[in-house]
């Protein structure tokens, strides 16, 4: 096959075939083809789009790209929750072992935070000793033991994918819908889940910013899903304001703990509810959201949750002994009080400016190839529908870099709209779609 051929046809609006599609993932795997022909089929890809058939046609082939994990001779149903991003989205750190203490299996493939969007591995790194590199057989074991293991991709699970995305990346065909589809299935259908609830973002702070875009997405995703026989259903949540009050690694982590120890922020628990409610559905098939959210919340309240993410913790290397005693922690050497110059009540705490004060502070990273200080980051002290006096503290910025405090204050200051009229607290979970 010709690849000029193939990129012309998907220039022109054409759907390859799944030979041509295989031909074109193991010529670039092999590096037979260039990297410039595969960003310009890409860009096609991008501008051109790709038809359901199309897009599950390519997700197959990306899982024939390496290994499958074989789940099928452990216990129970393995179910899988997959969030696009966000800016302070630590769901999958108390939903995992929460899921696993209902008796679920948990296996994970989690990402890295790119840009503003925090990665649910650097939080999970943030805990000392944490290893997020597992081989098949220790995952395997893992969720056989204790129900849930949380890694990262590794260079024989959908090595297409790893590649590719790097690639995305880099030609800024990251928010191709087909692509991010392909992308996210291909992991997922790889790890050798059952089942798989998706966390769709939407607002300023997502890579959907408009909800038209989170339901064409989470539409792709699910009839791909079915012509690739893997059950999922998809909430679509806000994202115009941090989801909890913490976003940067370390200081995720610790609003994680009071999550597990029954003292999470509302909107970040309605939002990990809803997931856990439809994972039960999927693996159990408990129909009612309100009979799970109980269950689910009594797994808070006695600690199984805890002991569960404590368990997991210890299974990967992690300290658990600075989780019992976070105060023994090294935080950020400066905290500064970002305060209200007026009365009123919040309006606005735009996500997408706050995750960018993370990242001038340490807390993110701006390439793939950035160190992120765990340490760093925001807790916002007043979110949308607060009331709020000139003079009260509205966040806490966390850095060790000195230089960078005034730039991320202004992002701060810009972040937040107060006004006089009464703002209410806006609604977390926002559709599910199955």
């Amino acid at each position: 096959m010709n690849p000029l051929r193939l990129i012309e046809k998907k220039r022109d609006g054409g759907s390859l075939s799944a030979a041509e599609w295989r031909f074109i993932i193991q010529s670039y795997l092999s590096g037979q083809l260039p990297h410039y022909q595969m960003s310009a089929l890409l860009m096609a890809v991008y501008f051109s789009g790709m038809d359901y058939e199309e897009t599950a046609t390519l997700t197959g082939i990306m899982v024939e790209s390496g290994e499958r994990l074989d789940l099928r001779d452990i216990a129970g149903a393995k179910i899988d929750k997959h969030s696009t991003g966000g800016v302070g989205d630590k769901v999958s750190l108390i939903l995992a072992p929460l899921m696993a203490a209902a008796g679920i299996r948990v296996p994970m493939i989690s990402g890295r935070g790119l840009a503003h969007t925090g990665g649910t591995l650097d939080k999970l790194e943030s805990i000392p000793g944490f290893r997020t590199r597992l081989t098949p057989k220790e995952f395997h074991q893992q969720i056989n033991d204790i129900g849930v293991a949380m890694i990262g991709q590794s260079d024989r699970i959908v090595p297409a994918d790893k590649k590719i995305y790097a690639l995305r990346d880099a030609t800024s065909t990251v928010a191709s819908i087909p692509l991010i589809t392909a992308s996210i299935l291909s992991k997922k259908i790889a790890a050798g889940v059952d089942g798989l609830v998706m966390d769709i973002k939407t607002g300023c702070g997502a890579f959907m910013a408009r909800m038209e875009q989170a339901e064409k997405l989470a539409q792709s995703i699910l009839r791909t899903a079915v012509a690739n026989a893997l059950p999922t259903v998809a909430l679509i949540t806000a994202m115009d304001q941090p989801l909890g009050n913490a976003a940067g690694n370390w200081l995720e982590v610790l609003e994680v703990l009071q999550a597990l120890q029954n003292r999470g922020p509302d909107d970040l628990m309605k939002v990990v509810y809803a997931l856990g409610a439809q994972m039960l559905h999927l693996a159990e098939g408990v129909s009612q959201p309100q009979q799970a959210q109980k269950r689910l919340q009594t797994l808070i309240r006695d600690g199984a949750a805890m002991d569960k993410f404590l368990q997991m913790v210890a299974a990967q290397g992690g300290d658990t002994r600075i989780l019992r005693d976070a105060g023994k922690y090294p935080m950020a050497k400066f905290q500064q009080h970002l305060r209200s110059h007026q009365n009123g009540w919040v309006h606005e705490a735009h996500a997408l400016k706050i995750g960018y004060a993370v990242v001038l502070l340490g807390g993110g990273r701006r390439t793939m190839n950035d160190t992120v200080d765990p340490a760093a980051g925001i807790v916002l002290q007043k979110k949308i529908g607060d009331q709020v006096e000139k003079g009260d503290i509205l966040a806490v910025l966390h850095t060790n870099r000195t230089n960078v405090i005034s730039e991320a204050a202004r992002w701060m200051r810009s972040a937040f709209r107060i006004g006089p009229e009464q703002s209410e607290k806006p609604r977390t979970v926002l559709k599910l779609l199955t």
